[in-house]
């Protein structure tokens, strides 16, 4: 049985890559310091699976602590997710961003390093290609950002990528998530968020319920079918898959894979908005204010790479996304 750390495991994409690996044999240590999520999710996913979890309440920036852990279990494998993530927040706080992912990061691979775990998948993001050159969006498309959360997702690609060529006996995979929605569909977890959320399904799913009164749309007059900006959204579900995926591959391959995990389709604000409302029986309101400064017309994968490289593909569709999303912000338990 593989055993398998993932950093950030108690969180939206973590707590959905969690089940995945229980559910297919694998063994998993859960390292979180719960910055931004809740130690109730562990018996979330153990009531899904069926199978415990073992959890190390730790900041992956305490090395001395991560050494401990590391000697104790030998771990075959590290999915790496933890960190910051908001891009808005990371423009008014890029101190806080640079310290949690890369120095966390560079505190991870270097407690690797030390006691020979080299195998590593990294949680990238598409926010790497800033404004892109083409569309669908290719792993070769050259890399730019317009905000610190997407500069210190680039900063630590290049260190993976650097640490290969120091080193080859490193398996490292590097995903470029687009955009995760949707829960699982138990109902039993999801994203959990305080406040006014930043990304599109939360808020729409807020408004959905009754506790924002309308959604707010930034900019109606981009070049798109309707005006308002096309974004590629991806089942939490398929994206966890991807993860497995890539774990089958890098048993049998020494090498630097970077792959987009995405559908392929874009879909615009008012598209989602159509498709929710149909999936939630409820008028969402909503009103058009100016664009936010960043904010492209149109980013979507082309996710044939990872097709070809790990036979993964998206499966899950707008309609469900909508549906587990406002399954999960309907019933979902509070966490």
């Amino acid at each position: 049985m593989k055993k398998i750390l993932l950093t950030g495991g108690t969180g939206y994409i973590g707590s959905h890559v969690c089940i995945e690996l229980l559910n297919n044999g694998y063994q998993v240590f859960v390292i979180d310091n719960l910055s931004n999520s809740s130690k109730q999710v562990l018996s979330q996913i153990e009531v899904i699976t069926g199978r415990n979890v073992t959890f190390f309440e730790n900041d992956v920036r305490d090395k001395r602590s991560l050494i401990k852990i590391f000697k104790k279990h030998s771990f075959d494998c590290v999915i790496h997710l933890a960190g910051l993530k908001s891009l808005n927040d990371s423009v008014n706080n890029p101190l806080d961003y640079y310290n949690n992912n890369v120095i966390s990061a560079i505190s991870l691979f270097e407690v690797m390093s030390q006691t020979g775990c080299k195998s590593i998948i990294f949680s990238s993001s598409a926010s790497v290609y800033g404004v892109p050159s083409i569309l669908p969006i290719t792993e070769a498309c050259s890399l730019s950002t317009t905000n610190p959360y997407a500069e210190t997702k680039i900063v630590i690609e290049n260190l993976l990528q650097d640490m290969f060529i120091s080193d080859s006996d490193w398996n490292i995979s590097i995903l470029r998530y687009f955009n995760p929605v949707g829960a699982h569909q138990s109902g039993l977890i999801g994203e959990s968020l305080s406040g006014v959320p930043s990304n599109l399904f939360p808020y729409i799913s807020k408004v959905a319920k009754g506790d924002f009164p309308k959604l707010t749309i930034f900019g109606n007059d981009y070049d798109t079918h309707d005006g308002t900006g096309i974004r590629d959204f991806i089942h939490v579900v398929d994206l966890a898959k991807g993860h497995l995926k890539s774990l089958e591959v890098m048993q049998s391959n020494s090498k630097v894979l970077v792959l987009n995990l995405g559908t392929g389709k874009g879909y615009s604000v008012l598209d989602v908005v159509k498709e929710f409302e149909v999936a939630s029986n409820q008028t969402i309101p909503y009103e058009y204010v100016a664009r936010r400064k960043g904010d492209v017309a149109q980013c979507y994968a082309d996710p044939s790479l990872a097709f070809k490289l790990l036979n993964w593909k998206a499966e899950l569709n707008l309609s469900q996304m909508c549906q587990d999303a406002w399954n999960w912000e309907k019933f979902g338990p509070p966490l």
